[in-house]
């Protein structure tokens, strides 16, 4: 891909969002940045290394993206749990480095490079580092027993987090969702957990989500997070249609859910978000344009680009609350609020939810990664958005620590098919067809 460079404004002391801010007013602007095309990490050192030989690479970030309020050259991008493989056993997870700890990269955009200025390790309220273990049952458990790259098995912990959704708060603070309980994880600016939110109540601080919240499908959590321009509440986006009451049950389903958290009180509302088709991966991330518009990533799980099977959908829409049911459920029920005996997910699409009377969000098109991006978008795992302006998104991928499932019980290294290299961080700077405002 040629490098382009596109000069972009950037404004602060304007509506923040999820540590990001909207271009609604004109005072305090920044210099024109000159972005590139595209900005890939530099140098990324290995991890580990697995029984076959395959590096992993100490890489890992994109699942979620947020960009600095003082400097627009710095990004703030989030790991996952680490890189894995299924093992031989049913709901074995083969972790590459099992004491691995989710983190927050901050990094610098310098000409087309990413440069990884601080690493910020995730710890407990007592300080101690997270893990991206798998939660015992009860407390978020995937079912998936984990074991280490000799095979053996790996004790669960509490504190494990499959961290997946970053907002930067106002106050240099983070907010962090996950795939396992789901939780979400208030963390200082050290990376020190101050509160944990979750289902079950078992987190720091006592407050609660929703029951129906722990049938999320497993490893398709709360993937996105972020926070609406008035600093008040958080707005996750779980990934896929939940477990609710079981998987043959929704099958063919593209109810997501919309969960509101008010930062002040803990009260919640939720919302149905529709997925354009069953078959896709499902949304990847959220992010505020004011309190009640978003930006959903949308997509499918293959390459661009790939000759053998290329990628057919990795979308961005703008959806609105305005107007939405509210599907909470008074009565905090484990299956949520009930239509006819069915839970929403059960609806399975526009023409069910009508029949009940259930109102989803309002959604359009602003951008195709697939046809807007040129000569090719070349990742799978499209999973990060911020935005920069109502014109300019900034777009971050998961490269997975650059290796991926071999199928054989261990790790091969991750080959984008359109280029022939190691898929390595990018983060692109896009413009959209049609400004948002």
């Amino acid at each position: 891909m040629k490098t382009q460079f596109i000069p972009t404004s950037f404004t602060i002391g304007c509506a923040l969002i999820g540590g990001l801010f909207v271009t609604s007013c004109n005072d305090h602007l920044l210099p024109v940045v000159n972005y590139p095309a595209y900005a890939e990490a530099s140098n990324p050192k290995i991890l580990s290394t697995a029984a076959n030989g395959t590096v992993l690479y100490n890489g890992g970030f994109g699942s979620s993206i947020a960009a600095d309020r003082t400097d627009p050259n710095v990004f703030y991008l989030l790991t996952d749990r680490g890189p894995n493989a299924a093992g031989t056993a049913a709901n074995s997870i083969i972790f590459g480095k099992a004491d691995f700890t989710p983190q927050i990269g901050k990094f610098r955009v310098v000409g087309n490079q990413l440069v990884l200025e601080q690493t910020i390790l995730l710890k407990n309220a007592n300080g101690q580092l997270l893990t991206g273990l798998p939660n015992p049952s009860g407390q978020g458990s995937t079912g998936e027993t984990a074991l280490d790259l000799n095979g053996q098995p790996i004790t669960p912990s509490a504190d494990g987090l499959d961290s997946e959704g970053l907002v930067l708060a106002s106050d240099g603070t983070f907010w962090v969702s996950d795939e396992y309980g789901p939780h979400i994880v208030h963390f200082d600016a050290t990376g020190k957990t101050i509160e944990r939110i979750n289902p079950f109540g078992t987190g720091t601080g006592g407050r609660t989500l929703p029951k129906v919240l722990a049938r999320r499908r497993p490893n398709r959590g709360m993937e996105g997070l972020t926070i609406t321009p008035d600093g008040k509440t958080l707005v996750g986006l779980m990934q896929s249609p939940m477990y609710n009451p079981s998987s043959s049950a929704v099958s063919g389903s593209v109810v997501l859910r919309i969960v509101t958290f008010e930062i002040a009180t803990g009260a919640t509302k939720q919302y149905v978000y529709l997925m354009e088709n069953a078959s896709l991966t499902g949304c990847s991330e959220i992010a505020a344009i004011s309190n009640t518009t978003f930006l959903a990533l949308e997509r499918d799980g293959d390459y661009g680009g790939n000759p053998a099977k290329p990628a057919a959908f990795k979308r961005i829409y703008k959806f609105d609350l305005a107007g939405a049911t509210d599907i909470s459920d008074p009565s905090n029920g484990d299956g949520g609020k009930l239509y006819s005996g069915l839970t929403v997910e059960q609806l399975k699409d526009k023409a069910g939810l009508a029949n009940a009377g259930v109102v989803p969000v309002t959604k359009t098109l602003v951008f195709d990664l697939l046809k807007d991006i040129s000569p090719v978008y070349p990742h799978d795992k499209a999973e990060g958005i911020a935005l920069l302006s109502n014109n300019r998104l900034a777009i971050a991928n998961d490269d997975d620590f650059g290796v991926v499932d071999n199928g054989q019980n261990s790790f091969a290294t991750k080959i984008l098919p359109a280029t022939g290299k190691v898929d390595l961080n990018r983060v692109y700077f896009v413009t959209l067809p049609t400004p948002l405002n």
